[in-house]
């Protein structure tokens, strides 16, 4: 049991997103040439779980996603968080996350759907959500002119470290608390230019966008 383990935790390690128990189990059966429970599989991730909980370890291994995954503990983000904010070159522009917030939230939605609710084009947010892979295109409306529907995509639950979708903030926690330690972080924002008589103002024409 102590090898199946280790071979256990070593494709978990491996992977690069939330590896399903029913990969796990496929990958032992090819690479031995015999057959593994569930349930045996299911008692080693359990006993992984029960190793990386204790205080010595800064990882643990979380379901998420329908598979698992080490992810660093709660009490390590302020260091890794800092670590990334040093390496990380881009980011997504507030318009992208705007739009990926409302096809989160209101998902599976069009486009026109989005632009209702942003009050401008979301065409090049769109855009860039789909080529960064953290949406994707679930079908045609029903409606007029069949327009394409969009929801969040298996990276965008990777990414974010959600289970499912209910996991999801609700409204009420994004109230800003009376107090806090610190000071808030700059908000970078463009100011868009004025439109011309009669133009749609858009704040999702290309820019340096921040990834």
């Amino acid at each position: 049991m102590q090898h199946l383990i280790q071979q256990i935790e070593a494709l978990v390690f491996t992977a690069e997103q939330p590896i399903a128990l029913s990969e796990i189990k496929t990958c032992l059966e090819t690479t031995h040439e015999t057959e593994f429970s569930e349930t045996d599989i299911a008692e080693g991730i359990g006993a992984l779980q029960t190793r990386y909980a204790e205080d010595m370890y800064a990882l643990e291994l979380l379901k998420i996603a329908g598979g698992y995954q080490f992810m660093t503990k709660p009490a390590f983000h302020p260091v890794v968080g800092q670590y990334l904010k040093q390496t990380t070159k881009k980011r997504l522009s507030r318009a992208a996350m705007e739009t990926l917030s409302i096809i989160a939230y209101k998902q599976p939605c069009t486009k026109s759907e989005m632009e209702k609710i942003r009050g401008v084009s979301c065409d090049y947010a769109v855009q860039k959500l789909l080529e960064k892979e953290l949406v994707d295109i679930k079908g045609r409306s029903d409606g007029p002119g069949k327009p394409l529907i969009y929801g969040t995509s298996e990276k965008f639950m990777d990414y974010f470290g959600l289970k499912n979708l209910d996991d999801l903030p609700k409204p009420k926690d994004f109230k800003e608390p009376d107090s806090e330690i610190g000071e808030k972080p700059d908000i970078e924002e463009v100011v868009p230019q004025p439109a011309a008589q009669g133009q749609q103002v858009s704040d999702d024409a290309p820019q340096d966008e921040e990834e």
